[in-house]
């Protein structure tokens, strides 16, 4: 069994309490002659453009230009991680309401909001289709008219995407994966009990504190932006594409980020920001409102039917799962989000049959994107809440029927694939333990667990630098992002720890193209663990270099010299400083040592996943009979993290993103009424408060050393977020007596399933 840790030191008292780095955020970023842009927005859901009149715009006050899709007809004005099928600007019809259809640049943000007003835009309206059932019906519109072409990202190899050659075969289907192994029908027949289920998981938006937002400067052929982007390298390839720029031409920096949740994966309003600056000749800064933020992005709702089949012991025998996702007017990252939420569906369970297919639907709604979980939240719900059931039907617990189905450490859970490092049992011992020990015996009361296990970490291709100073500090340079999660802080307890130096003198500089290393991603909680292994390798690149450096200033053989902290030692005992190093080596007051780490798939990275994040929790409920309100009595949960650098970033990690997914299981939904969002604002959206917070949190950290990170480390922050709704599902289920097949649990709908008889 891991051991609980609280607030416990990485591997030195003062790695632990100090932070660096400080924020800033995008909005505060000025340039010179910079100018102000405000989005012009569809108000219809499907419609072809007639006619944009944009002369009463331009006459206003302090208005600098108006920008339409005719004026950047000549670029390549569409973008998408996994299909470039998102316009800039629509150029022909809108999509969704809210679809950019111009921007306006003023002097001021009031003159350009002002002058949006006085933007004309005809239309022609469509039928559309706002659900997957409409985007699915025979005859159903169309959202797109033609097909696109796949980027080519290696982690989109094995799925399909719409078929490019014939007209005919277009449809709202956007993508499809299916997997399996086995013989599944051949398991059904002898199955003791079969239990089927559906599951409709919400619409939901991931609610960074800070909204969208960009600065972007078209000068002199180049191109440089400063963003709220996750991902910043990603952003650049797209940007470089839009304006077919060489790599070198295009920079994009990302400062300390007010929170991502993925919402801020891959590029969102760079593309606007930059064509503004493009044709106005001016530094064109873009800033959302909350509202519009909604529109840009949101979280793949879906429908999921699964059917499992099991043996009298309780024992999975097959597992059949179908989910349809909802995932809006444009693709963007939604069919890797489909495809993990495949691979996650079925659980870290012994499967030995299995049939999983998923649809990624095009509808007229805002597009669907990344979300924190990336797929698993939404299959998980599924996968879990159809255990406890069949559970129930076998006269077995919710615990028990985990134990005998849990995959032991090494097995495999995708054929092929990295086996599971972590003691998923062991984990589940944990959780149960702590519930039962303040479990409360009153009507109304429900316990539920959940467990996940995500191949997480993304693709391992990462870059580090390392610089040491004349006077011994210390510069890590890293493309990846800062955004509440603490990677600037981790980052410096890593280089502190290889080169044995006080954390003080670490600085770490982050996210920007054209100055910090490459960094494919900042997501799939893969920082500490593929990051930190390109920085240990730039530490220890650096030390090499100093070591051959102080091998000439001692005469001595290389090997002869031995690392000290913060120091090297020669043959003859004398001790040396890295700064002196430096100096005496450039024979000056100047220079410096640069150590680089490189990482791609190969050695301890080389299978895939790089790791598993696990996700294990538990939950107690107790309803209020007369209203359906659901308050959460406990919370557990357990971080297998195989060793925590921080601890306390690793607890708030886990709360943070326990605290998201009780939101989405109790309260968050985006609701549309016809083609219109009802609730895309800070009031109507109901985001978990300070007071829903349960009454006895339990977070525990469990280490083993068993992870390809860092001192064993594994990635964190997701994990616990991906089981809470169906763990909370099935708690309201024992509470009620009646299984619910949808969230929200709000009041209602509680109360409901409490008064049906």
């Amino acid at each position: 069994m891991g051991e609980r840790v609280v607030g416990r030191s990485v591997r030195r008292p003062d790695l632990i309490e100090k932070v660096t780095g400080a924020a800033e955020y995008c909005v505060d970023v000025t340039m010179p002659g910079m100018a102000h842009a405000k989005v012009v927005r569809s108000d219809r859901a499907h419609a072809r453009i007639t006619a944009i009149d944009v002369a009463d715009a331009l006459a206003a006050p302090g208005v600098v230009a108006v920008v339409t899709a005719a004026d950047i007809a000549t670029l390549h004005a569409r973008f998408g991680h996994i299909i470039a099928d998102h316009w800039i600007l629509a150029p022909d019809k809108v999509r969704y309401y809210g679809e950019p259809v111009a921007v306006v640049v003023a002097e001021t943000v009031a003159a350009a909001a002002d002058a949006v007003e006085l933007v004309r835009v005809s239309y022609a309206d469509l039928p559309s289709a706002m659900d997957v059932d409409a985007a699915l019906a025979d005859g159903a519109p169309l959202v797109h008219e033609e097909s696109y072409d796949a980027t080519g990202d290696e982690s989109f190899q094995n799925l399909s995407h719409v078929d490019e050659s014939a007209t005919a075969a277009l449809s709202n289907v956007a993508h499809e994966v299916t997997i399996g192994w086995g013989d599944v029908d051949a398991a059904f027949a002898e199955a003791a009990v079969v239990v089927e289920n559906t599951v409709h998981f919400p619409m939901l938006y991931a609610y960074a504190m800070e909204p969208y937002n960009a600065v972007a400067s078209f000068h002199d052929g180049a191109l440089t932006v400063v963003s709220t982007a996750q991902h910043p390298y990603m952003v650049r390839d797209d940007l470089a594409r839009v304006f077919g720029l060489p790599l070198s031409k295009v920079r994009v920096t990302s400062p300390y980020l007010g929170g991502g949740y993925g919402s801020k994966s891959y590029t969102k309003v760079e593309p606007l920001a930059s064509v503004a600056s493009w044709v106005s000749g001016r530094p064109v800064k873009l800033t959302l409102t909350v509202e519009e933020a909604i529109y840009t992005t949101r979280v793949d709702s879906a429908r999921i039917r699964v059917k499992s089949g099991f043996a009298a012991d309780g024992a999975i025998l097959a597992r059949e799962f179908d989910i349809v996702m909802d995932s809006g007017a444009y693709a963007d990252n939604s069919p890797l989000v489909m495809a993990k939420a495949v691979n996650r569906c079925f659980g870290p369970y012994r499967v030995p049959n299995l049939r999983a297919h998923g649809v990624s639907v095009y509808t007229n709604t805002s597009p669907a994107s990344s979300y924190r979980g990336f797929g698993a939240p939404q299959g998980n719900l599924a996968g879990e809440t159809n255990l406890d059931q069949a559970a129930e039907r076998l006269g077995l617990s919710g615990a028990d029927i985990r134990r005998r189905n849990l995959v032991r450490k090494g097995e495999e859970i995708l054929p092929g694939k990295r086996g599971i490092d972590a003691d998923l049992p062991a984990d589940l011992e944990m959780v149960v333990e702590s519930l039962e020990r303040d479990r409360k015996d009153v009507p109304y009361y429900g316990v539920g667990f959940g467990c996940s296990a995500s191949d997480a970490g993304a693709y391992p291709i990462s870059t580090a630098q390392v610089r040491i100073q004349i006077d011994g500090s210390v510069l890590v340079l890293s493309g990846s992002t800062e955004m509440g999660q603490g990677s600037r802080s981790l980052l410096a307890q890593v280089a502190a720890e290889e080169l044995g130096v006080d954390l003080s003198v670490v600085t770490v500089v982050q996210s920007d193209t054209s100055v910090t290393p490459y960094e494919r991603t900042t997501g799939a909680s893969r920082t500490t663990t593929l990051v930190g292994l390109a920085l240990q390798r730039a530490c220890a690149d650096a030390r090499s270099r100093l070591r051959d450096m102080a091998a000439e200033l001692f005469s001595c053989p290389v090997d002869d010299v031995r690392d000290l902290p913060g120091a090297v030692a020669g043959p003859d005992g004398r001790e040396v400083d890295f700064g002196a190093v430096v100096r005496q080596w450039f024979g000056g007051s100047a220079g410096e040592v640069t150590g680089v780490g490189l990482l791609r798939r190969d050695g301890a990275t080389q299978q895939m996943p790089p790791f598993w994040e696990v996700g294990m929790v538990g939950v107690a409920v107790q309803i209020d009979p007369e209203t359906g309100v659901v308050a959460v009595d406990q919370l557990v949960t357990v971080a297998d993290v195989g060793f925590a650098i921080n601890p306390r970033a690793v607890e708030g990690q886990d709360l943070g993103a326990a605290t998201q997914g009780l939101g989405a299981a109790l309260h968050e939904e985006l609701v549309y009424d016809g083609p219109q969002l009802a609730n895309a604002n800070v009031v109507d959206y109901r985001v978990p408060r300070v007071t829903d917070l349960p009454r006895k949190i339990d977070l525990m950290i469990a280490e083993r050393r068993d992870g390809v990170g860092p001192y064993g480390a594994k990635g964190a922050g997701e994990g616990t977020l991906n089981p809470i709704g169906g763990a909370v599902a099935a708690a309201v289920a024992r509470a009620t007596g009646r299984w619910p097949d949808r969230l929200p649990l709000t009041p209602e709908r509680v109360w409901r399933l409490i008064s049906t008889d």
